[in-house]
């Protein structure tokens, strides 16, 4: 989920950025209307398809990276410029089953990795700390491509993904040819995260204080109880999306990954301050916080309107000062917070705007 600073920043938004609000349900005028000229080059109009059109990637491939075995579909011409998709939290690679071949078809090499602790990424040794920092996720991705020889690419993703899209593009923007960051800037400061938020915002944050519990600890070490969880927490926060059974239990075998709890737990305990992360992390860490760094690669940031983590109007006012590239913000109507999911088509022509501004 997204970072409570934000959030409680953006409780109060005013108006003064540009907002391009699209049909979430993927009317062809939505898409009609994504396709703009940018400031670089005019962007093609990415063809629009019903969200659930494709169910599966055909092939997992794998590859050892830093301290992890990552799990990753691809799809798309081999030396086509790259685009890495990165789910959040509670979900998985299948939040870009629609999207990745919406953007393979549109001539770009599609890489879309289970973060740590999810699905078939596993870690290489039984003795690597098994912590969640977002400093230590983002570098996980750095190894990703670097196993892939990738020197550069377009970053796109919600949730978990937006904030390591953001850090990699803040700390290594030579990597980062251009991004798509849904929720805006997502960065943590972890003593910023020490203030109490507005009643309504803390009680968003229902699961983070659970799982700071030893009742939620036990809840997630269960799996049939943080299965049940997950899709609670998917009605909560897509409220409009009428997701089946099959759709849920596909993504739900990710949460299966024996490191799922321990992962999922860290991360939400670390970003409140209960419990402190690897040293080998705190360089960079101490990079993220007060003064937050700034991204200045091409970027559109993405507001779903239907998520309860989304602050009216929508408009990204409250993170625009930290994007200081060309930059295009939109609001996707109708849709909650599994954007890519629940509006693919959106999604990918935000990416392909992305990389032409």
């Amino acid at each position: 989920m997204i970072n409570r600073r934000t959030f409680n920043k953006a409780v109060g938004l005013g108006t003064g950025a540009a907002a391009v609000s699209l049909a979430g349900l993927q009317g062809t005028s939505s898409a009609a209307t994504a396709a703009q000229r940018t400031g670089g080059s005019t962007a093609p109009t990415v063809p629009t398809i019903t969200p659930g059109t494709h169910t599966e990637f055909e092939t997992i491939k794998h590859v050892r990276a830093g301290v992890l075995d990552i799990g990753y579909a691809e799809l798309g011409p081999a030396h086509g410029p790259v685009v890495l998709l990165l789910h959040g939290w509670p979900y998985d690679i299948h939040s870009f089953v629609d999207v990745a071949p919406l953007l393979a078809d549109q001539g770009y090499r599609v890489l879309v990795p289970y973060l740590r602790g999810h699905g078939s990424t596993r870690f290489l040794s039984r003795h690597t700390p098994r912590t969640a920092e977002q400093s230590a996720i983002a570098l996980d991705i750095i190894a990703f491509m670097d196993a892939l020889k990738i020197p550069k690419a377009t970053l796109a993703g919600f949730d978990w993904g937006s904030r390591t899209a953001d850090i990699i593009a803040a700390l290594w923007p030579e990597r980062v040819k251009s991004l798509v960051s849904t929720s805006g800037y997502l960065i943590t400061d972890v003593k910023a995260q020490m203030n109490p938020l507005p009643p309504a915002a803390e009680h968003n944050w229902w699961y983070q204080w659970y799982f700071a519990s030893e009742r939620g600890k036990k809840a997630m070490e269960d799996e049939t109880k943080r299965i049940d969880l997950c899709r609670y927490v998917w009605t909560l926060v897509s409220p409009n999306w009428n997701f089946s059974d099959e759709v849920f239990n596909r993504t739900a075998e990710a949460f299966k990954n024996p490191d799922y709890a321990a992962i999922v737990l860290f991360n939400y305990r670390w970003r409140i301050g209960l419990i402190e992360g690897e040293p080998r992390y705190d360089r960079y860490e101490k990079q993220l916080a007060a003064p937050q760094p700034a991204i200045h690669v091409p970027t559109v940031t993405l507001d779903a309107a239907l998520d309860p983590f989304t602050a009216a109007p929508g408009d990204g006012s409250g993170y625009r000062n930290h994007f200081t590239g060309p930059y295009l913000h939109r609001l996707i109507t109708n849709i909650g917070h599994n954007l890519p999911q629940e509006a693919p088509t959106a999604f990918a022509q935000a990416v392909v705007d992305a990389d032409h501004l």
